[in-house]
């Protein structure tokens, strides 16, 4: 049986308020030079205007979300749920401009995203401690006042970090980000859709798919000195993967019969170094064409692969040793 991989989600995964692509990594001297609008950090606004909020550097926040309506924004410690993690505290009234003055509108959605790149980035970086992979679990993100705050004059910008769902909603998380694993990974006996613009979403077995999530591997025991070649993190997938596939399923025939083959995502170098450690196992139709076939129900009963039952494979004799055939599989 043939095995399939792919590196990462990368290229269909849909980033919400991340900052550029590939694995940052935080030097002073590489942005000593650049340009960036200076602002004063850990203080409040305007000595006259109170801030909606005294988070600053290494708080935690969390608040309830009732069909988008924010209520109960509040502190909370970083070791239990929370939705976001302070990177930095800055003070719009000190941008060079009069752009964020006492009458001035709140900064909308694209300007929102320009103010991000350019005061949260890199403070999140370093508060990160070097690294950070944007195409993980966490996004950099900011916080603005409210809008009855901003009407006072409050000009408080919090920057920071979190993670978010397939349509962008901010998700509960527990931990400090940066003793984190940053994978981006789906949970055991979810199914995954690929849309047409090559995105990833976690959608009901009962709908169509292209994947099922059989396993989560956390690589860095198996590579805890070094960064794994693909080929390395093939080599143990391999085994791995199969051996996850026929647990899911109930056994070797089950997966035979079934048609489906195991397949695993890999780690590139940007993303270990920027703080991913973990892969996915899962189930998918290979097709000639080099696409996997459209999945509806789940893997484990009364699934069809293009809308047709799985076609009938040839009787077999059981297989006494199958670990011996992991070596030899193509």
């Amino acid at each position: 049986m043939s095995s399939k991989k792919v590196a990462g989600f990368a290229g269909v995964a849909a980033l919400v308020v991340a900052s550029g692509v590939g694995a940052y990594t935080y030097t002073a001297s590489q942005h000593d030079n650049a340009p960036r609008p200076q602002t004063a950090t850990s203080s409040a606004p305007a000595a006259s205007v109170g801030s909606f909020t005294s988070a600053d550097a290494g708080a935690c926040l969390t608040w309830a979300d009732n069909g988008g309506k924010v209520s109960k924004f509040e502190q909370t410690d970083c070791a239990g749920e929370h939705r976001f993690e302070v990177s930095s505290r800055e003070d719009l009234n000190a941008y060079p401009s009069k752009e964020f003055s006492n009458n001035a509108a709140k900064p909308d959605l694209t300007r929102q995203a320009q103010l991000r790149e350019e005061l949260c980035l890199n403070p999140t970086l370093q508060y990160l401690g070097g690294t950070y992979d944007p195409l993980g679990r966490y996004s950099v993100a900011s916080i603005l006042p409210p809008q009855d705050a901003w009407d006072k004059g409050d000009r408080t910008l919090l920057c920071g970090v979190q993670a978010t769902d397939d349509s962008g909603k901010v998700i509960i998380t527990s931990g400090k980000a940066a003793e984190q694993d940053q994978s981006r990974i789906f949970g055991a006996g979810q199914c995954l859709l690929i849309d047409a613009a090559k995105a990833t979403r976690v959608v009901d077995c009962q709908q169509d798919h292209q994947l099922e999530i059989t396993s989560v591997v956390d690589l860095q025991p198996v590579f805890p000195q070094v960064i794994p070649s693909i080929e390395d993190q093939d080599n143990h997938l391999q085994q791995v993967c199969t051996q996850a596939a026929r647990d899911y399923l109930g056994g070797d025939d089950p997966l035979y019969y079934s048609t489906l083959q195991p397949f695993w995502t890999t780690l590139p170098d940007n993303s270990w170094s920027g703080g991913s450690h973990s892969v996915n196992c899962a189930l998918v139709f290979g097709q000639e064409d080099g696409n996997f076939g459209v999945l509806h129900g789940t893997a484990k009963h009364g699934f069809t692969i293009n809308g047709q039952p799985p076609a009938p494979r040839p009787e077999r004799a059981p297989i006494v040793n199958p670990e011996v055939l992991e070596g030899t599989a193509p």
